[in-house]
């Protein structure tokens, strides 16, 4: 009764055409959101549009639903997705379920109860409590169906009441499509639920459906059997003209080859021509349909306007949000696109970027100092290009801030400078792979060598620092590193004219390929998730940056720092003119830079002194807005405002000023508030200094020396990729000998393990002692 006053008031058709059931807590609002995609008859071209996507349809597969042993449902699985559904449906998207499930519940419920009916009769039949050994019991499908949609509903109609969801039950067979008034009454349903804010839990009716028919799943555009919950899946998502299809199964996407085979490699755009390509598997443990199945299906809804990604439902670290990643455009599964890219994807940039980058780093030091100093040449030579490119991005940018501007743009005193520091790279680079650290003679004959070695892929994030480019790329080939370089939009323009002058050096030895310029819609996020395929990730921007990609590259190392809150510290026994230089230098030469001042702590003897009343005095002509500490702040009656938080990276013309009462205050003060990026002592007392230069544990510790020092260009590096706070590898500037590793190389003349026992090597050792003080580093 109650379902019929619901109908009446709604205006659902729930004839006897539509087998449908509403389990409804609350009715919403109606929705009238209409996405880009289908509003022009499309489907998405690229991940980044998911996010537009208003009806989405999510087909769990039986691997999804049912647990390991084929018998009962995945309930964590189950509530993780009911989750994401819920939370999608509440942000205003319009959501429906394509699920199996039903024999499996119904095989559990049906096994449990003919096992318990076998277990009666025998213990009647032999009146004694030991039951004989049971075999499982054999269960027709379409039996574990009828016993299974009860129970499977009103799972979906408790989960779904937790986040007061509204759900309703459709079920369908082939006859649903093929016959119009059929096929208009399900469509009038579904679009009264859906705008009624309800969601839609469909699937066939297993109970009455007939044997599906081999090769019978496509029949033509316009048509598609219900074989199975994929072709079911499509069908249904473009006949209700959804935005999104996504089918979640037990593999993780669609591979080139079956999943598990030696070289299978994840696709991660799927075009329609590529079918030719793919050799399928086996289908998944439960369900009907297999890979190939699956990718009929998508191409079918694609076809027909709708996006479809094919994705891995039941992995544990991702299940949680699979579906959510893939609304918001996040490289998960296999995502189905009917705009193919001009260039070519990341995936098949970083093959190439490796491949040409094993070649350069077999060239010899010559044929790379080379082509870094035909790079240098060519950033003279093609200045006006240069220029021209950066002021087309400068004008596009007009509405940065003024650190960001700095940052993005190019002078020809800037290209002039680059060049110098790369031809210093390229002097450097003579002796850096291939360099024996240590050579040690095991026996005779048989020698151990640590030698240097490129670490492999680099990838370098940069924001607006165009500079940057020519940077990395030098060092990258001095130490014969392939290289991603990943630019800022703001410098797009500079940046590839740039790498169009690094590929022409590279191509004077055959390697252009080794630097590649990711300027695809990848996000950082998705560049961080190609752990077997990039061996180093230096960020260089803002902290937010560097902090996103340390918490996204949880599988790939990360070089660099994530703020550089740098101190000064002005002892009682410093000398005026050598304060006023280095403070002026390190807050106001380059104030949005990693290494500029952003603390100035004085000891408590120099305030209401001649010396503190000229450190104020210049920073105010400098324009230096001043946040003060609450020490200093006690001492003054008008202060300046007070600072915030005294772990504070202005990166631009402002710096905290703070009180302490000795160096080892202003070292404590340090440790507890810096970044362990560069600090300075300005003192004449040599012992004080040195104390500070041993306890301070910062990457760049300075005596009377300006905290701009901490640049790879001023070191003698010639560049630097950037910073490193990092215990470990490499710290501070970080040149050409960061991006280095080692390996170890043995050479024998038929040698054995079993030659050298524990015994045999001691006995060797004591005998040939004096051969073996030949070692040397």
């Amino acid at each position: 009764m109650l379902l019929q006053r619901l109908s009446l008031c709604a205006g659902l058709p729930l004839g006897p055409r539509t087998r449908s059931t509403i389990i409804c807590p609350r009715l919403a609002k109606p929705l009238t959101q209409v996405s880009l995609a289908r509003a022009n008859g499309n489907s998405f071209a690229h991940r980044g549009e998911l996010r537009q996507a208003k009806r989405i349809v999510v087909k769990l597969g039986s691997a999804v639903v049912t647990r390991g042993d084929e018998c009962g449902l995945a309930l964590g699985r189950l509530a993780s997705v009911v989750e994401q559904v819920a939370m999608l449906q509440n942000q205003g998207r319009e959501m429906m379920i394509v699920t199996s499930g039903a024999v499996a519940f119904g095989k559990q419920r049906l096994r449990h109860e003919i096992l318990l009916s076998q277990s009666v009769r025998q213990a009647l039949h032999s009146g004694q409590n030991q039951l004989k050994d049971m075999s499982a019991p054999v269960l027709e499908a379409r039996a574990c169906a009828a016993a299974g949609q009860s129970g499977l509903m009103a799972l979906y109609e408790a989960m779904f009441t937790q986040y007061s969801t509204c759900t309703a039950q459709v079920l369908v067979t082939n006859l649903d499509f093929h016959d119009d008034q059929k096929r208009q009454n399900l469509n009038s349903t579904l679009q009264e639920l859906l705008r009624m804010n309800i969601v839609p839990i469909i699937n066939t009716n297993d109970a009455v459906v007939p044997p599906p028919e081999p090769n019978s799943d496509l029949q033509g555009v316009n048509v598609i059997s219900i074989k199975d919950n994929d072709s079911l899946a499509a069908r249904l998502a473009v006949e209700m003209k959804a935005d999104l299809l996504i089918a979640l199964s037990d593999v993780e996407g669609l591979y080139d080859s079956p999943p598990g085979s030696d070289d299978a490699k994840l696709i991660d755009i799927f075009y329609p021509g590529d079918q030719q390509s793919i050799t399928y598997g086996t289908k998944s443990r439960v369900g009907l349909g297999g890979m190939e199945a699956k990718v009929k299906a998508a191409l079918w809804a694609l076809q027909g306007g709708t996006s479809v990604v094919i994705a891995n439902g039941t992995h544990p670290k991702v299940t949680g949000h699979v579906i959510t990643d893939i609304v918001e455009g996040k490289k998960v599964g296999t995502f189905f696109s009917e705009v193919k890219p001009a260039g070519p994807t990341v995936e098949q940039q970083t093959e190439m970027a490796r491949d040409s980058g094993r070649t350069l780093a077999a060239l010899h030091p010559d044929q790379r100092g080379a082509i870094i100093c035909h790079l240098a040449d060519l950033l003279v030579e093609k200045k006006q290009e240069i220029l021209a490119a950066n002021k087309t991005d400068m004008d596009l940018a007009a509405n940065l801030s003024s650190a960001l501007l700095n940052r993005l743009s190019l002078s020809p005193a800037k290209l002039n400078s680059l060049a110098i520091g790369l031809r210093q790279i390229a002097v450097a680079s003579q002796d850096s792979v291939g360099r024996v650290l240590r050579r040690t003679r095991v026996a005779h004959n048989l020698e151990l060598e640590q030698i240097t070695v490129p670490i492999g892929v680099l990838l370098v994030i940069f924001e607006a620092r165009p500079d940057c480019l020519p940077q990395v790329s030098a060092l990258a080939i001095a130490s014969g590193n392939a290289l991603l370089a990943k630019g800022g939009k703001e410098a797009a323009n500079t940046n590839r004219v740039l790498h169009e002058l690094t590929q022409e050096a590279l191509d004077i030895h055959g390697v252009k390929e080794a630097v590649q310029l990711v300027s695809t819609r990848e996000e950082v996020e998705d560049l961080c998730r190609l752990d077997k395929m990039i061996d180093l990730i230096i960020p260089r921007g803002s902290s937010e940056l560097v902090r996103n990609i340390q918490r996204a590259a949880k599988s790939i190392p990360v070089l660099g720092h994530s703020e550089g809150i740098c101190h000064i510290y002005v002892d009682s026994e410093a000398a005026i003119d050598k304060v006023i230089k280095i403070v002026r230098d390190s807050k106001c030469d380059y104030p949005a830079a990693c290494n500029a001042m952003e603390t100035l702590l004085v000891h408590r003897d120099i305030l209401r002194t001649t010396l503190f009343d000229q450190i104020i005095d210049m920073l105010r002509t400098e324009r230096v807005k001043i946040h003060a500490g609450p020490r200093f702040a006690s001492y003054l009656t008008f202060s300046p405002s007070e600072v915030k938080s005294l772990r504070t990276e202005y990166g631009d013309l402002e710096c905290c000023i703070e009180v302490v009462d000795s160096m080892q205050e202003a070292i404590d003060h340090i440790h507890r508030y810096g970044s362990s990026h560069t600090d300075v002592i300005v003192t004449e007392n040599e012992d004080t200094a040195e104390q500070f230069l041993q306890q301070l544990d910062s990457a760049c510790v300075f005596w009377n020396a300006s905290s701009r020092f901490a640049d790879g260009y001023r070191f003698g590096l010639g560049a630097e990729v950037g910073i490193s706070t990092a215990r470990i590898h490499a710290r501070g500037p970080v040149g050409l000998e960061g991006l280095l590793t080692t390996k170890w190389v043995l050479r024998g003349d038929g040698h054995t393990a079993a030659d050298f026992s524990e015994h045999g090597t001691l006995k060797y050792l004591h005998e040939n002692l004096p051969v073996l003080m030949c070692n040397f580093i």
